[in-house]
């Protein structure tokens, strides 16, 4: 951030340096009359106006430019700066000029129409010719930082794939499940087909979703049913599930994984340490044009456990790389009652 404000000065200083000394030299010789204090006056006033009015709309441009995308809102917003960044250009520059021809003649000009509208048109050929560098060189480096970010995210995704076969749908949770299983078979073998297509449906949507970047969130549901139906084979009436769904999110996508791992987190972590189980709640809702996804369950919060920590950290890099710090997560407790919590800005859908 510190090396793009450098440069940012240095182009600055040295593009309208140059601009200023150049209108120095033309109104030296073309206008041999005038004194040389009021033309240097000039220029630095005309250094000075360009500094200011640009520093203005390039405020104005990251606040309300989105240089990810080129629509006709960012068009509009792009004719509206020129407009007006001509106009504070052009403002600058006949007060500073008049300013300093008054400083040195101790007497205010005279500008004729010609002046005005000659200062006007140099003022809209000056922040156009500002806007295309400055716009050229932010889309480039924008582009530049999303295709690193696309590349840390195919990355981040790779890992995540890798950390979600060993750690997260583990060994251990594959062969629990298929004894579980076995042991189904001689109470209820209907039952036991219904969990080996439940089990088979999580490894096909572990090696296959897992590798977008976003899915819905009603695909993600459907493992997070699997999960549960499978651990309650052993869990039984220990493990109570209850979910609290906005039906109008569904469509909305999320990275893969991403409520799986809070679940298993709250079974793993929270129930089935309980002698007498305990209750997992998954809400998805909107608040205040977010959607939050909240998983709350029965238990204490443990803070030193290595396998908690790896998907919890896998999911804040994944949130970061996808929304940067626009999205949030949050593990607390309160009253014997774990809540993990992701907030995700509605508008970046």
């Amino acid at each position: 951030m510190k090396h793009k404000k450098i440069w940012f000065w240095l182009l600055q200083v040295l593009g309208w340096g140059f601009i200023a000394v150049i209108n120095g030299f033309g109104k030296a010789f073309s206008v041999p009359d005038l004194s040389k204090t009021y033309i240097f006056l000039e220029a630095t006033s005309f250094f000075i106006s360009g500094i200011i009015a640009t520093l203005i709309i390039r405020k104005f441009l990251i606040k309300q430019l989105d240089f990810n995308q080129i629509q006709k809102r960012e068009i509009k917003i792009v004719l509206i700066t020129l407009f007006y960044g001509s106009v504070i250009l052009f403002f600058l520059l006949t007060f500073l000029s008049t300013a300093s021809y008054f400083i040195v003649h101790k007497k205010w000009v005279q500008v004729s129409a010609l002046a005005f509208v000659s200062t006007l048109v140099n003022s809209v050929i000056f922040i156009l010719f500002w806007l295309l560098f400055y716009l050229t060189i932010k889309i480039t480096r924008q582009f530049r930082a999303n295709k690193i970010k696309r590349i840390e995210l195919e990355n981040s995704l790779k890992e995540s794939q890798l950390n979600m076969l060993i750690g997260q749908i583990n060994p251990h949770f594959m062969f629990n499940s298929l004894n579980n299983i076995r042991a189904l078979m001689l109470e209820d073998v209907t039952k036991s087909r219904e969990m080996i297509t439940r089990l088979s449906d999580m490894l096909r949507y572990s090696l296959t979703k897992n590798q977008l970047h976003k899915i819905p969130i009603n695909e993600e549901l459907e493992m997070v049913e699997n999960y549960i139906a499978l651990s309650k084979i052993q869990l039984e009436n220990r493990l109570e599930y209850k979910e609290y769904i906005d039906t109008s999110l569904l469509n909305i996508e999320i990275p893969p994984m991403l409520i799986q791992m809070l679940i298993e987190n709250a079974v793993k972590h929270g129930v089935s340490n309980l002698p007498n189980g305990g209750l997992i709640l998954l809400e998805i809702l909107k608040k205040e044009n977010q959607l939050i996804i909240r998983v709350c369950n029965s238990g204490k919060l443990i803070s030193n456990t290595n396998s908690t920590k790896i998907g919890l950290e896998n999911i804040k890099k994944r949130l970061f790389l996808l929304f940067k710090d626009k999205a949030t997560f949050s593990l607390s407790e309160k009253d014997n009652t774990v809540v993990a919590m992701i907030k995700i800005p509605l508008q970046n859908y």
